[in-house]
């Protein structure tokens, strides 16, 4: 559709609300929990039309293994020489401040690099993000899937190193401009969330970046230091086998997950789902990967006949949440407050 690769004319007066700059993240993990550490960054900054101004790029020693090498191809040799996080944070810091953090499933690369700076015992200076999963959403882009090679395809980029942080930054930030104007062009709204630091507790029970004293939570857990807004869907009752997830179902999860909870948590959140701490009647599935486990939630859903499903299975239905009756097209933050220009 030709109309999705336009851009807004040079006449199109600029909102005045859309952010004043942009700075297109991405980074390379040792893997998805939340003990996974960065080991790659890079940032393309732009202007608020989508401009490039420059780019950086750092390996990070995560001192630990890291990971699946065969993915990001950076050995444990190449990454002994790199500098730490905390020597970074920095610079890192300059490149972000007073710019909305852009990434393709940006509340992924948010939680890491939230944690480093957690970790590191400092904040990083980003308010705002930007999912370009959501954005395309917004725009309708008939995209076969939400990976960054199918946005890059469809933008034209050429895509040369895939999953190298300086790389993927770049076929990004190539595509994330015409998404940007051809969003004003069409009058939307960016798909803008708010993004708030990250806590880390430790097994002493002092604490960093806010900590409550009573916390609770064991070693090293993550919580983050928000409380989320209530979801603004009703609830259209229990999911049904074979068919899509709806905005406005309530979702429960017990037991461990390959990927941190919070995150989880997060993802479903900005689908539109209502993310629930128990199970009652009214829940509209459980997530788990252990169905047969005795813990309460379990045993609650068995009682209520609440559908389960693992987390694989709800990551994947994750992609494509239908729309609460009366709302458009499905995406992450819809109704989110656009910065102030």
């Amino acid at each position: 559709m030709l109309e999705d690769r336009t851009t807004a004319p040079s006449d199109t007066p600029w909102p005045a609300a859309y952010p004043q700059g942009y700075a297109v993240v991405d980074v390379e993990t040792t893997g998805l929990a939340r003990d996974d550490r960065i080991i790659s960054a890079a940032v393309y900054r732009l202007d608020a039309r989508g401009e490039v101004e420059d780019h950086w790029y750092t390996m990070v020693n995560p001192e630990r293994d890291p990971g699946p090498v065969w993915i990001h191809g950076l050995t444990s040799k190449m990454l002994a020489g790199a500098p730490l996080f905390q020597d970074i944070a920095e610079e890192f810091s300059a490149r972000l401040a007073d710019r909305v953090l852009v990434a393709h499933n940006a509340v992924f690369d948010w939680s890491m690099i939230a944690r480093e700076y957690a970790r590191a015992k400092r904040e990083a200076p980003v308010r705002q993000r930007l999912c370009t999963i959501a954005l395309s959403k917004e725009l309708g882009l008939p995209l076969p899937n939400h990976k960054l090679e199918s946005l890059a395809d469809h933008f034209g980029v050429v895509q040369q190193r895939a999953h190298h942080a300086l790389d993927d930054a770049r076929v990004l930030a190539e595509a994330f401009r015409p998404s940007l104007h051809t969003a004003v062009s069409r009058g939307l709204r960016l798909p803008l969330l708010e993004c708030r630091p990250l806590t880390e507790w430790s097994g002493s029970g002092s604490a960093h970046i806010g900590q409550q004293s009573s916390g609770g939570y064991g070693p090293g857990t993550w919580r983050p230091s928000r409380k989320r807004p209530p979801c603004p869907y009703p609830n259209p009752g229990r999911y049904e086998e074979g068919k899509p997830l709806k905005q406005g179902m309530r979702v429960a999860f017990s037991g461990d997950t390959s990927v941190d909870r919070e995150l989880l948590e997060d993802r479903a959140v900005e689908a539109g789902l209502h993310v629930s701490t128990s199970l009652s009647r009214l829940t509209s599935l459980l997530v788990t990967n252990d169905p047969d486990s005795g813990t309460s939630k379990v045993v609650r859903a068995r009682q209520y006949g609440t559908p389960v499903l693992d987390e694989a299975a709800f990551g994947q239905l994750l992609r494509d949440v239908e729309p609460a009756a009366g709302q458009g097209v499905p995406a992450a933050g819809r109704g989110a407050p656009v910065a102030e220009g």
